[in-house]
């Protein structure tokens, strides 16, 4: 059951529509993404998670992920979830790339209570330095944070 939701929720991702994902978070939710630049940083609320995902679309339009492997471990109340993924990203200005990663969620009574993300930082952070560099000043906005 896992497993088809998180695959569902990458599907949804790929179109566009982080609403699934969105519904799917505990209220006090632990969201990390790696890196040093504007999507960079440690966000514990859903709240400051629905921003990131705003700021994450403005700046990348376009991913498509492919999901490569998913890996469930523990009870059904309180479980590991391992998502292997690539994905294309396409910047809002800028070369598209592809990138490749891996999500680590805390899955706590049906909620995402942690979610990890580990990905190429290195190659969203070039991204997002390409884009301030042609005018997209939110590429280069601190973190979102709470």
């Amino acid at each position: 059951m896992a497993a088809r939701r998180v695959r569902h929720v990458f599907a949804r991702l790929s179109v566009g529509d982080y609403e699934p994902a969105l519904a799917g978070l505990a209220t006090d939710v632990h969201h990390r993404f790696a890196g040093d630049h504007a999507l960079g940083g440690e966000r514990h609320d859903a709240a400051a998670v629905r921003r990131w995902f705003e700021r994450l679309f403005r700046l990348f339009p376009e991913l498509r992920f492919q999901v490569t492997d998913v890996a469930v471990s523990g009870w059904p109340w309180d479980a590991t979830v391992t998502v292997e993924w690539q994905a294309e990203v396409v910047p809002r200005l800028g070369p598209e790339y592809v990138n490749v990663g891996v999500h680590v969620l805390r899955v706590r009574r049906a909620r995402v209570a942690c979610l990890h993300a580990y990905e190429d930082s290195q190659a969203v952070a070039v991204a997002c330095a390409l884009m301030a560099a042609q005018g997209v000043g939110e590429a280069a906005a601190a973190p979102i944070t709470s």
